[in-house]
């Protein structure tokens, strides 16, 4: 898989080097403003925008893809496309960047990097609502150039992807309510995001997501031995490095969720493996996780997904059906884990791309 990544291998981090593993974070305890309430207008005034940055009004909004301006002269490449509610935000995994929601994988080639298509999941959620993608600091695309978001220290927590998710949306003038895609280490990003009590985050979608439930699924052998490997990752380049112990802590002292919220997790059901140590099989873990976090959601769990670890690059129409999914639950006005809206193919995967192997690189 990727090395850029935030999760275990998949064939989406198969192609980015510097990708990690994403398997657990948690969040810290924000305000439920500090989630992703708006900068305010204090904040707003002192952002100075340039002929990259899109309209900050509440009108319609066209599509853009450039950099906008953060707090202390930092910048983040931004793309948002479509119009409708809710605003659908795609959150990737550790070291990805928004492209890993703009290509595919290429069923002619397997194993070669993911190529743009129509049929990834950005532009197909662009069909039906608005829908918005970043790079954060420190991730890579997937023909190994550097994002142009601005660099920041590593490592990095569930909090710090918290405060520049908030701190994007308020610069590119993109406004609630939101569905929440998180990926591998996105997940920990948007979960903590979710607990935060802003009542504009109104759905979630988790895409073989990282959770807290790991700290408790693997060994702490299995745990011990991952940060260590995670936390070895760290290197003058500047590459995102996830503080995933510090993040479990943050997330769990954080309040639960204020309300059920239509929710969708989607897990990989072709085996991976984050190869830390001589404790055995981490797949066990994960999967036991994956089950623990829809339980906690009281989400709708997708097993069945044809994939390994990059369910995104990999089987985009099963995310896009998920994504889909909430947005109609959430315009319906719906709680809880609710039934499919738009179902998928008969077979319940994408007749158009075949999985890939993962690599050994993990998240």
């Amino acid at each position: 898989m990727p090395a850029r990544r935030g999760a275990p291998p998949s064939r989406a981090a198969a192609r980015r080097p510097g990708r990690l593993t994403a398997a657990v974070a948690a969040a810290v305890a924000l305000s439920a403003p500090a989630a992703l309430a708006p900068a305010g207008p204090a904040a707003a005034r002192t952002v100075a925008r340039d002929a990259t940055d899109p309209p900050a009004d509440r009108g319609p909004r066209g599509d853009f893809e450039g950099t906008v301006p953060l707090p202390r002269g930092r910048r983040i490449h931004v793309e948002c496309r479509g119009t409708g509610t809710p605003t659908v935000v795609l959150v990737s995994g550790a070291r990805g960047a928004a492209d890993e929601w703009t290509h595919a994988a290429d069923p002619a080639h397997p194993g070669a990097a993911p190529v743009p298509s129509a049929s990834a999941v950005l532009p197909a959620v662009a069909s039906f609502t608005r829908v918005c993608a970043y790079d954060r600091p420190g991730t890579t695309r997937f023909d190994d150039t550097r994002s142009p978001s601005t660099a920041v220290p590593q490592p990095t927590t569930a909090a710090d992807g918290v405060a520049d998710l908030r701190a994007v949306l308020a610069a590119a003038g993109e406004h609630g309510p939101y569905v929440l895609v998180g990926a591998s280490w996105g997940a920990m990003i948007t979960a903590l995001a979710a607990r935060a009590g802003d009542p504009r985050v109104a759905g979630l979608v988790t895409v073989d997501g990282a959770s807290t439930h790991l700290r408790d699924t693997l060994t702490p052998a299995q745990w011990s031995d991952w940060t260590r490997k995670v936390d070895a990752m760290r290197g003058p380049e500047g590459l995102e490095v996830p503080d995933y112990t510090t993040s479990v802590a943050q997330i769990r002292a954080a309040p639960p969720l204020a309300r059920p919220l239509p929710a969708v997790v989607l897990s990989s059901d072709e085996p991976w493996d984050l190869r830390v140590g001589d404790s055995g099989s981490t797949w066990p873990a994960w999967t036991a996780a994956q089950n623990r976090l829809a339980a906690e959601l009281r989400a709708r769990h997708v097993s069945d997904t044809d994939s390994g670890h990059g369910i995104g690059v990999e089987q985009p129409r099963t995310v896009t059906n998920a994504v889909r999914e909430v947005v109609d639950r959430v315009r319906d006005g719906q709680q809880g884990p609710g039934r499919r809206a738009h179902a998928p193919p008969a077979d319940g995967r994408d007749p158009h791309l075949r999985p890939t192997r993962p690599r050994d690189v993990p998240g």
